[in-house]
C-alpha cells in the first residue's frame, strides 16, 4: 500500500430529458464502463436545449477524477 495517491483528470458531458441529476448519473455510469477507481467528479459547466419554450433537455459537463493504479 502506497502512502499516496496520484489522481487524472478527464472531462465528459453527461444529458438527459429528466433532470440535471440524471445527467450526472448517466455520465457516471457510461464513465465506470472502462474507467477503473473513479473517486471524486466535479460539475463545470450546466446548459440546455430549448423546445417549444421548455427544457428539452439538460447538458452537464463534468470533470472526473480517478486514481491511477496501485498509486
Amino acid at each position: 500500500m502506497s502512502d499516496h495517491h496520484v489522481y487524472k483528470k478527464t472531462e465528459v458531458v453527461g444529458s438527459s430529458r429528466t433532470s440535471i441529476e440524471e445527467a450526472i448519473d448517466n455520465a457516471l455510469a457510461e464513465c465506470a464502463r472502462s474507467i477503473r477507481n473513479m473517486e471524486w467528479f466535479e460539475v463545470t459547466e450546466t446548459r440546455g436545449h430549448i423546445e417549444n419554450g421548455k427544457v428539452g433537455h439538460y447538458q452537464v459537463s463534468l470533470v472526473v477524477g480517478f486514481r491511477i493504479e496501485n498509486s
